[in-house]
C-alpha cells in the first residue's frame, strides 16, 4: 500500500475516488463521517438553543412541533451529498417557520456553496436570506428586537455562504495542483521513455557499425575461398577459420542489437561485452590484415591508456568505419591509418586509401556509417571530414579534444 493510498481516508470522497461523469457516487471516506457526524451534532445543539428559546414564549403544542422539525431538519444533512441543492432550498423555506431548524439551514446553504459556484446557488443565498428576515416577523423574538434579529439572520447567512465559497476555491486549488502533478510527472515519465529510446538508438547504430565490420570479413574471405579453389589447404583452413570467428562475432553483436531494441523491462539475453578503445586499435589492424587487406599504422601515441576512454573508443569506431568502407569500395588497395596527437592539443585520426586499379562492384550501403561517425565526433566535441583525396582515393579524417 503506497502512502497516497494510506492517506486516501483524510481526503473528500470526490478527491479520494474522482470519477468521470458516467462514474457512481463515491462512497464517504472517513473524513466524511467526522465531518458529517459534526455538522449534524452542531445543528442539533444550534436547534435545541433554538427551541430552548422558543419554549419561553410558546405553548406545549408548538414546542412539540418545533422539537419535531428541527430534529427532521437534522436527520436531513445526512441527505446533503447526495441532493445539496434541494435540500438547502427546502430547509431554506422550513428556518423561517422553525426557529429550531435554523441550524440545519445553516449547514445544507454551507454545502451548496462549497459544491455549486455562485451562479447556481445564487436563488438559495436570496432565499435564505428572505427566510432570516420572514422568520423575525413569523416567529417573533420578544428578547430581541427585529431590527437586531434581522442583522443577525442576514450575517450569519452571508457569513456562511462566504465560508462555504472559500473552502470551494480551496478545493479546487488543490485539484489544479494535483492534475498539475499528475501531468509534470506523465511528461516527466514520457521525457525519461524518449531519452531511453533515443540512447537505444545510439547504441543500435554503434553496434550495426560493428557488425557491419564483422560481415563485410566474412564476405572477403567467403570471396577468396570462391574464386581461390586451389589454395593450399593451410590457406583454406585459415580463411574457413576467420570466417567462422567473423560468423560467431557477428551473431553475437547482432543477438546485442536485438537486445538493446528490446523493450526496457524485458531481458537482453546477452551479457554486456568489453567497449573497444584505443588499446584495442592495433587488434583491429591485425584482424584486417588478416582478411588480406593491406594497412599501415603509423601511430604517435605511445601510451593509448593515456587516451580518455570515449575519446578511444570514437577513434577505434571511425578506423573501423574507414576499414570497412575500404573493403567495400576499394578491394585490394592499401589502407594508411596515422593517428597523431597529444594531451592538449586534440587527437587526429586519418584513414586513407589510394583509387582502387581496376573497377569495383558496385557494393550496397546505407550510408548511415559515416552519419553516425559525424555525429559522434560532434558530441565528443571534435569534427570529422570525409570525401576524395586531391591525388585520388578516398580520405577518412577526424579531430578529437584530448584534455592535458
Amino acid at each position: 500500500m503506497t502512502r497516497t493510498d494510506r492517506q486516501r481516508w483524510l481526503l473528500p470522497s470526490h478527491l479520494a475516488a474522482p470519477g468521470g461523469p458516467g462514474a457512481a457516487r463515491p462512497r464517504r471516506t472517513v473524513r466524511d463521517w467526522v465531518v458529517d457526524t459534526t455538522v449534524f451534532l452542531l445543528a442539533a445543539f444550534f436547534g435545541l438553543l433554538a427551541a430552548d428559546t422558543s419554549a419561553r414564549y410558546n405553548g406545549d403544542l408548538v414546542n412539540v412541533l418545533d422539537q419535531i422539525g428541527g430534529a427532521l431538519a437534522c436527520c436531513a444533512l445526512w441527505l446533503r451529498r447526495r441532493w445539496p441543492t434541494g435540500l438547502a432550498a427546502v430547509l431554506a423555506v422550513a428556518g423561517a417557520l422553525v426557529p429550531a431548524a435554523a441550524g440545519a439551514m445553516l449547514a445544507a446553504l454551507f454545502s451548496v456553496a462549497v459544491r455549486r459556484p455562485f451562479r447556481d446557488i445564487a436563488w438559495i443565498l436570496a432565499l435564505a436570506l428572505a427566510g432570516a428576515v420572514a422568520t423575525v416577523f413569523v416567529r417573533p423574538d420578544p428578547e430581541t428586537g427585529a431590527a437586531l434579529g434581522i442583522v443577525l439572520g442576514v450575517s450569519l447567512t452571508l457569513m456562511v455562504t462566504a465560508w462555504g465559497m472559500l473552502v470551494r476555491a480551496r478545493r479546487q486549488l488543490v485539484e489544479a495542483l494535483r492534475e498539475r502533478a499528475d501531468r509534470a510527472e506523465a511528461e516527466a515519465e514520457l521525457r525519461a521513455a524518449q531519452a531511453q529510446r533515443l540512447a537505444r538508438e545510439a547504441i543500435a547504430r554503434e553496434m550495426h557499425d560493428v557488425l557491419a565490420h564483422r560481415l563485410t570479413l566474412l564476405s572477403v574471405h567467403a570471396g577468396a575461398l570462391e574464386f581461390r579453389p586451389d589454395a593450399p589447404p593451410e590457406q583454406i583452413a585459415r580463411a574457413a577459420g576467420v570466417i567462422r570467428d567473423s560468423a560467431h562475432d557477428a551473431l553475437q553483436d547482432l543477438r546485442e542489437i536485438i537486445g538493446v531494441l528490446r523493450a526496457p523491462g524485458e531481458e537482453n539475453g546477452g551479457g554486456d561485452r568489453p567497449q573497444p578503445t584505443l588499446a584495442t586499435l592495433g587488434a583491429l589492424v591485425d584482424e584486417s590484415r588478416e582478411a588480406g587487406t593491406e594497412v599501415v599504422l603509423d601511430t604517435t601515441v605511445d601510451d593509448p591508456g593515456s587516451v580518455p576512454a570515449a575519446t578511444g573508443r570514437t577513434v577505434y569506431r571511425i578506423a573501423q568505419e574507414g576499414l570497412t568502407n575500404a573493403r567495400k569500395h576499394a578491394p585490394g588497395a592499401p589502407v594508411t591509418v596515422v593517428l597523431r596527437g597529444r594531451p592538449g592539443e586534440g587527437l587526429t585520426v586519418e584513414v586513407r586509401n589510394p583509387a582502387p586499379d581496376g573497377p569495383v562492384p558496385h557494393v550496397p550501403g546505407s550510408g548511415q556509417g559515416l552519419i553516425g561517425l559525424s555525429e559522434r565526433a560532434a558530441l565528443a566535441g571534435g569534427r570529422l571530414d570525409h570525401g576524395p583525396a586531391p591525388g585520388g582515393g578516398f580520405a577518412l579524417v577526424a579531430w578529437l579534444p584530448w584534455p592535458s
